[in-house]
């Protein structure tokens, strides 16, 4: 696959399979997009914010591998940062529809 700015070689392996996200231990935006790089071995220049996320998400399973992600302590989110979090369910849901290989689920 050859997409212009896409360099697969940037991303770091997956180190857990399935990947746990565990809002009870995320407090602010950055701290979200920290874990997000580090879970799913985004490359340095990932911009940490929704577009980058989607931007490195949409490729990263055309190859077929089976990538899982738990959700966890996202119901106990205040709404404000529920709301913000919802658009991170969003990319899941597009990359999920595109690469059905990747699954997600909120747990709690």
């Amino acid at each position: 696959m050859n997409i212009i700015g896409y360099d697969p070689n940037a991303f770091k392996p997956i180190k857990e399979n399935p990947i746990i996200l565990d809002f009870s231990e995320i407090k602010t935006g950055y701290e979200l997009h920290k874990q997000l790089k580090e879970k799913f071995g985004l490359p340095d220049y990932y911009g940490e914010n929704w577009d980058a996320l989607w931007d490195c998400l949409r490729y990263l399973w055309w190859d077929g591998e089976n990538i899982h992600v738990k959700i966890y302590a996202f119901s106990e989110l205040n709404e404000e940062w529920r709301e913000y979090c919802e658009v991170m369910i969003k990319i899941f849901e597009r990359v999920h529809r595109q690469t059905p290989n990747f699954t997600y689920e909120v747990i709690s």
